[in-house]
């Protein structure tokens, strides 16, 4: 099939890093193992991010000609290299789609989004635009497909909603995952950590607002376990990093290891060789870092909020605690610092379920099904409507 792609909020061509850019390519990736043929439509990002009336006007008016200069490109071409449906990720009153819409009507094909979600509170006031915008386009949609259970009832009701599992790539973290003990013995080397006590990991943006305050609940939990020997490594970097490692001055600098961004290759031989994934995620989607760490073999401590339930069985995967709260966060450390068996179980356990559920070739597999009945359903109207509980034992 051939795939119109487009993510209004951020291209998934630009450099800097993000997790939503990420996402975007990874469901480029599982679309092409499948052999769809994927094109960018657009890069436009429409984000108005202060409620601005105007801006939004003129990003709807770029968007229309933009749809228009793409529509005489595909009309110049044969039908069969027309494409046979648009995808557009991430879409929201913030950032809605301007360009899809037109793109499907004149071309008659299906419009489908990943990651959808409706905010009613916005009718009427400064995003009220973007907000109509974002209706209309759903309700235009053949189907939405959510990465995130925890915003299936934004969806307008009687729009098929498939579930998708958060992905990953999980290959260079399985081959890592078997040579750990020889990764664990370079990070020693590279960070000066102590091989004899257990390395917390997070990996995170630094980054004022919520990335901060959750560096800031990891600090203030971390320093209620001073009889402890563990250490922690900090992946990542941004703006904010004087007011991250302001939040744990109280630590001496064997305690907190800043290594700044690294690769993904670098990533990879980083997870396995630590022993506890660490993020109190206040306010955070799924976070496909917690994929990552678990693909890594490593337990999680994560709070409980938004789609991190989706990714981290409490109790089996990992330990999910109250949003924001400290001293929770501090207790189900100590439980994992403090109980090595249970703590390589989960790791077990979560590198088990990543590889069963939220690798790449699933994902593609799931998505491949998906719009070809979308696009069957489109063609020929009647297919049944689909419930979000019951996609999961569909696909």
């Amino acid at each position: 099939m051939r795939i119109a792609f487009y993510a209004p909020l951020k291209s998934p061509r630009h450099k800097t890093p993000s997790g939503d850019r990420h996402v975007a390519r990874l469901l480029i990736q599982a679309l092409e193992t499948k052999g769809h043929e994927v094109e960018l439509a657009s890069q436009l990002r429409s984000r108005d991010g202060e409620g601005n009336p105007e801006k939004q006007r003129r990003l709807k008016l770029i968007g229309e000609k933009i749809a228009q200069r793409y529509l005489r490109k595909l009309k110049s071409l044969p039908k069969a290299k027309q494409p046979d449906l648009w995808l557009t990720y991430h879409l929201y009153y913030k950032a809605p789609d301007w360009i899809g819409p037109i793109v499907c009507r004149e071309l008659n094909i299906p419009y489908v989004a990943i990651e959808a979600s409706v905010a009613n509170k916005r009718a009427g006031g400064p995003w009220d635009l973007s907000h109509k915008a974002v209706v209309a386009a759903l309700d235009q949609a053949e189907c939405v497909i959510s990465l995130n259970p925890h915003d299936s009832h934004c969806l307008p009701s009687g729009l098929r909603n498939w579930s998708l599992p958060p992905f990953i790539m999980v290959d260079k973290l399985v081959t890592a995952r078997g040579n750990c003990a020889k990764h664990r013995i370079e990070l020693s080397k590279t960070y000066g950590l102590d091989p004899h006590k257990q390395w917390l990991l997070c990996i995170a943006m630094m980054r004022k607002g919520d990335k901060l305050e959750s560096y800031r609940v990891l600090a203030n939990a971390l320093r209620g376990l001073p009889d402890l020997h563990w250490q922690l490594l900090v992946v990542g970097d941004g703006k904010a990093r004087a007011e991250v490692e302001a939040a744990f001055k109280w630590a001496p600098s064997i305690k907190v290891i800043y290594a700044g961004e690294l690769t993904a290759e670098e990533l990879a031989h980083t997870i396995p060789a630590c022993d506890i994934y660490t993020w109190p995620a206040i306010n955070e989607a799924f976070g496909l870092a917690f994929l990552e760490a678990q693909a890594g073999g490593l337990p999680v401590i994560a709070g409980n909020t938004g789609g991190v339930p989706a990714v981290v069985t409490d109790g089996e995967t990992g330990i999910l605690t109250t949003p924001g709260d400290s001293i929770a966060f501090a207790a189900a450390l100590r439980t994992l610092l403090t109980a090595p068996v249970r703590r390589r179980a989960m790791g077990q356990a979560a590198a088990e379920k990543v590889d069963a559920i939220h690798s790449l070739e699933n994902a593609g597999h799931k998505l491949d099904a998906i719009l070809a009945a979308s696009r069957k359903d489109y063609i020929q109207p009647g297919l049944p409507l689909l419930d979000f509980g019951k996609t999961n034992n569909r696909l």
